[in-house]
């Protein structure tokens, strides 16, 4: 049974918005299509970025490869390690340091945030769900991958169909059944008032 996780709002928000949630208990059969996985790294690689200097990169790693177990058990950490082998895809995201001309880009992550959230959109989109993962061993990450220093690894998207929270235990199942909550825009907003 799958909880509902429809966000409750002070105002009406997009309904990819307010439907989307990070589940971890994804369905271990289920893998994603070419065009799937076009359009999501697709709509990462159209994000807005100051100077349009697109500082992100990213590793596709589908649930197929033998990547996708390696990066599981030693890239990520706790119980990620768990839920995250039956995500269809692990989208390791990067960025370069610096810019083309040696200065560092103080703004790499927040583009890359902003390149996260609008993969997240469109996997919500067609019918998919994300979860970012932070618990990361970003040094066996980058070995894996054989990323040079001139890369930092951010986060690991995992992406795929949801699945029935009842094939999770524990802290993982709690969680997935616990309701979506959120501190209220009075307690986040620093200055104004719609």
């Amino acid at each position: 049974m799958q909880p509902n996780k429809i966000a409750i709002t002070a105002a009406p928000i997009a309904p990819v918005l307010a439907e989307r949630w990070s589940p971890r208990s994804f369905d271990h059969e289920y893998v994603l299509s070419q065009d799937e996985a076009l359009a999501i790294l697709e709509a990462g690689r159209w994000a807005p970025s100051a100077n349009n200097i697109q500082p992100w990169r990213f590793a596709y790693v589908s649930r197929n490869d033998s990547l996708h177990a390696q990066l599981c058990e030693i890239g990520l950490t706790g119980f990620n390690q768990a839920w995250a082998p039956h995500a269809s895809a692990l989208i390791v995201i990067a960025v370069k340091i610096e810019t083309a001309d040696g200065r560092e880009n103080t703004g790499r992550k927040y583009d890359a945030g902003l390149c996260a959230s609008m993969m997240v959109v469109q996997a919500q989109e067609l019918g998919l769900h994300t979860h970012h993962i932070g618990g990361l061993v970003r040094e066996e990450i980058v070995t894996l991958l054989g990323l040079d220093d001139s890369y930092e690894v951010l986060n690991v998207l995992a992406v795929g169909k949801v699945a029935p929270a009842e094939q999770l235990e524990g802290p993982a199942y709690e969680r997935e059944v616990a309701p979506r909550v959120r501190l209220e825009l009075d307690e986040i907003m620093l200055y104004g008032k719609p």
